[in-house]
């Protein structure tokens, strides 16, 4: 499975991004995609995910009612609609993959990675 995270950019505080992740096919240990996100000098953190099948979502705290993730199950797409930035969401976001969504929110269970996009938001 690879996985193509885009989407990420420059923005200011108060704005919004929308990062995309398209999945090249969907196997039994990526029953749920996510996102993680790491800020220089910190470790990886787990932001939120989603299950294909039942759309069940999850979050962190800190992003909780800013960010919002949905799928696209006809295109293998998974999004992260990003509102109300803060300079601390500053990071490296990562598409993930896992065998489900308990599993995805630690990075040790991650089955599959996609590359990073940058999210910088100035203040």
């Amino acid at each position: 499975v690879q996985l193509q995270a885009s989407g990420g950019g420059l923005v200011q505080a108060g704005g919004s991004l929308r990062l995309s992740c398209a999945a090249s096919r969907l196997t039994t240990d990526s029953n749920a995609m996510g996102w993680f996100r790491q800020a220089p000098g910190k470790e990886r953190e787990f932001v939120s995910s989603i299950s294909w099948r039942e759309g069940r979502t999850y979050y962190a705290d800190s992003v909780k009612g800013r960010f919002t993730v949905s799928r696209d199950g006809a295109k293998n797409m998974v999004y992260l609609q990003m509102s109300s930035l803060k300079p601390e969401d500053t990071a490296l976001y990562y598409c993930a993959a896992a065998t489900d969504t308990i599993s995805l929110r630690n990075y040790r269970n991650i089955a599959y990675w996609g590359q990073g996009t940058q999210v910088t938001v100035s203040s």
